[in-house]
């Protein structure tokens, strides 16, 4: 197959990750709010996909993070992108599935890591940049915990004279903002992650002489994310939002909130984070504030489970796909 169309598969499969991003993680951006009642199922879809196309058009210090901080993208070839990006689709499809919350970050990077190995070995991974981001990705959910925890005790003694029900009234309708705050976060950090990949390509193949995100790529990645948003997740929005512990719209502020927080710092510093771990551990934090027998603990299990099997599952089988690839290619 020519090399550029190969390139075309790879931008396609890219922005193929990116809409099932969309309908995978996203649910993450809007399932407290949803399962309180702040909004509607179609009008959080319909704000949290424009949110995220917004989202995806504000920087791409992330993108240069996954293009370049994984292995130098002149290294490596069509076929090792492509088979890391379709290692990273078929272990979101499973997760999806199963309607578990899994990242769809760590996915990603396990899919490339795997690709690369089989490729060329360990050696050619970037030692510094998967240092860097795997400290963002371990580092976020703690943070998500601890504010998120701090969050909901500082809400409740400012309103400690309110009652539970009229709190909870008046939390609904500002929740409206935060789940706002929380899609375009989420626009903003995972959109890039897929420009990063298909900048990569572009790199590899020689398109660009140089690391630089064109502006078709954004665009087009951000209208992907919000098409898959389009598409929904209600699978996960029970998961993360009924199944974790149950919330009212004082918990779904403060989860919100405190995830948006965190992902917007990661963001402006080029780290890519994991939306679906920060906004769990946020709401871990927010139950925990209050009683930590109203976690349900075995949820969080099965969650943890799932993100602890991500990268490494799908770096498996991005290396399984590059060796298939390599011998059609």
């Amino acid at each position: 197959m020519p090399s550029g169309v190969l390139m075309y598969c790879v931008v396609i499969a890219a922005l193929v990750f990116d809409y099932i991003n969309g309908f995978h993680d996203t649910a993450n951006a809007i399932a407290t709010s949803v399962l309180t009642r702040a909004l509607s199922i179609p009008l959080a879809i319909l704000m949290a996909a424009g949110l995220n196309f917004l989202g995806a058009l504000l920087s791409t210090a992330v993108a240069h993070t996954i293009g370049t901080g994984i292995v130098a993208p002149e290294t490596v070839t069509e076929q090792v992108i492509l088979a890391a990006m379709l290692g990273a689709i078929s272990w979101n499809l499973i997760t999806w599935w199963l309607g578990l919350p899994s990242s769809s970050s760590h996915a990603l990077i396990g899919g490339v890591i795997g690709a690369v190995v089989a490729f060329k070995g360990f050696s050619a991974l970037n030692g510094s940049g998967l240092l860097k981001i795997g400290i963002s990705l371990v580092v976020s959910p703690i943070l998500g915990l601890v504010i998120g925890y701090f969050f909901m005790v500082g809400v409740y003694w400012v309103f400690r004279k309110k009652s539970p029900d009229r709190l909870n009234r008046w939390f609904k309708r500002i929740q409206v903002i935060s789940a706002g705050f929380m899609a375009l976060t989420h626009g903003s950090n995972d959109a890039q992650k897929t420009m990063g990949i298909i900048t990569m390509t572009l790199v590899a193949g020689g398109v660009l002489s140089s690391f630089t995100v064109p502006l078709w790529v954004i665009i087009a990645c951000g209208m992907a994310m919000a098409l898959g948003t389009a598409a929904g997740g209600w699978r996960i929005i029970r998961t993360v939002g009924k199944k974790i512990m149950g919330l009212r719209p004082v918990h779904g502020f403060a989860s919100e909130t405190s995830a948006a927080l965190v992902i917007t710092a990661a963001t402006l510093m080029g780290a890519p984070v994991s939306t679906t771990h920060v906004i769990s551990s946020s709401i871990m934090g927010v139950g925990s504030s209050q009683n930590l027998y109203g976690i349900r603990w075995g949820v969080v299990k099965n969650i943890a489970l799932a993100w602890l099997f991500t990268l490494p599952c799908s770096a498996v089988i991005g290396w399984l796909f590059y060796l298939g690839i390599r011998q059609i290619f």
